[in-house]
């Protein structure tokens, strides 16, 4: 890996701390698959399938009030015992109803299966066996992945152009490069780029002159 990327990612990841998003790096740090339990893992499926396709500030706004309708994710054999509420209640504030069946369903799944069952078999083979959720496909499996502490990053639109103009065809290999430099995972070193690419809507022009100027300083 150029030295270079590497001083664009810290470059990058400072202005996005300067933006006031530092505590979504520090949480995204501490996110560990071994800590994993059923709250965690209901709350973060949760997000992944209403933010799919969706602007992340709309969800941003919603997702209190749906979590309030689905007892906090406290319990999925608690929705489920009251699914028909948690669902009435919930499609008033986001009027899905694909969204809202696929998350009680994952609760049905895990109220039949057990949660411990249901990490073991998450860890044996991760990308393959979340998709087997609803509304979990080959882009936002790796969403969820990433949210539940597993070493991958988000292949969405953003990162596949940051990497691709850094010569990069695989955004997983991108991000494990930076990672193996820098010291962050790769879920970190993916929400540092993500993020900027959301408060910067020109991020590949900006972007590719940090090069000029990182060459002007050499």
């Amino acid at each position: 890996m150029d030295y270079e990327l590497l001083q664009k990612y810290n470059f990058v990841k400072i202005i996005v701390s300067e933006f006031g998003y530092h505590h979504e790096i520090n949480w995204q740090s501490k996110v560990s698959f071994e800590d994993l339990d059923e709250e965690t893992f209901l709350r973060e499926f949760s997000w992944v399938v209403l933010s799919s396709g969706m602007k992340n500030i709309v969800i941003e706004k919603k997702f209190g009030p749906i979590s309030n309708c689905f007892y906090e994710w406290k319990s999925a054999s608690l929705i489920v015992k009251n699914c028909t509420k948690c669902f009435e209640s919930a499609i008033r504030i986001f009027n899905n109803k694909a969204k809202m069946n696929a998350i009680i369903d994952a609760a049905t799944k895990i109220s039949k299966q057990g949660f411990a069952s249901i990490k073991e078999l998450i860890a044996k083979d991760p990308i393959h066996f979340l998709q087997k959720f609803k509304f979990i496909g080959p882009i936002t499996v790796y969403h969820l992945a990433k949210n539940i502490g597993l070493d991958f990053a988000k292949p969405d639109r953003h990162l596949q152009r940051i990497a691709s103009m850094h010569n990069y065809s695989d955004v997983q290999d991108f991000c494990r490069d930076i990672s193996k430099h820098s010291g962050d995972s790769v879920p970190v070193v993916d929400i540092v780029f993500w993020r900027f690419a959301t408060i910067e809507p020109d991020y590949i022009n900006v972007l590719s002159s940090l090069n000029i100027a990182l060459d002007s300083s050499m």
